[in-house]
């Protein structure tokens, strides 16, 4: 057997060995795939999004992890749900998470890692208007008509 095999038996899963995953299994959440959905979203906002001050808390509520944080120094804070795909999804979970007073952003993490962001509201909100300038090329697509038979 070869060094590299046998150090790679020895050496265990570093995720389980990571202090904020370590942090999130201390919270006594039962559902396991959901403490690894919140590692792996914990990872994207520090590692990937350079989020600030990303910290985790348990919902006893609703026994899920929940990630708090800020897009960037001096940002309001923001709660991150994040939910395997194959967990459901009610509205009284929503409103409760909403309910704590941050803007809550929900995170659906597939089986394959992929990770989609929603930011969800209380209530309905106006899209921002359109920025950039826009201006007219003058060209208009002129369609054929076919003549009736």
């Amino acid at each position: 057997m070869s060094e590299a095999s046998h150090r790679a038996e020895e050496a265990p899963n570093w995720i389980l060995v990571h202090p904020a995953y370590q942090q999130m299994k201390s919270l006594e959440v039962e559902d396991s795939a959901q403490v690894h959905a919140a590692f792996l979203v914990y990872m994207d906002l520090t590692e990937v999004r350079q989020w600030k001050e990303v910290s985790c808390v348990k919902s006893p509520e609703l026994q899920v992890v929940l990630l708090e944080g800020r897009e960037k120094e001096g940002a309001p804070i923001q709660t991150v749900f994040p939910l395997p795909t194959h967990r459901l999804l009610s509205h009284q979970s929503i409103r409760h998470v909403l309910d704590r007073g941050f803007p809550m952003l929900l995170c659906a993490v597939a089986s394959d890692s992929t990770l989609v962001y929603q930011r969800m509201t209380d209530g309905l909100v106006t899209p921002d208007p359109p920025t950039g300038p826009f201006q007219d090329l003058g060209r208009r697509q002129h369609r054929k008509r076919r003549k009736q038979q």
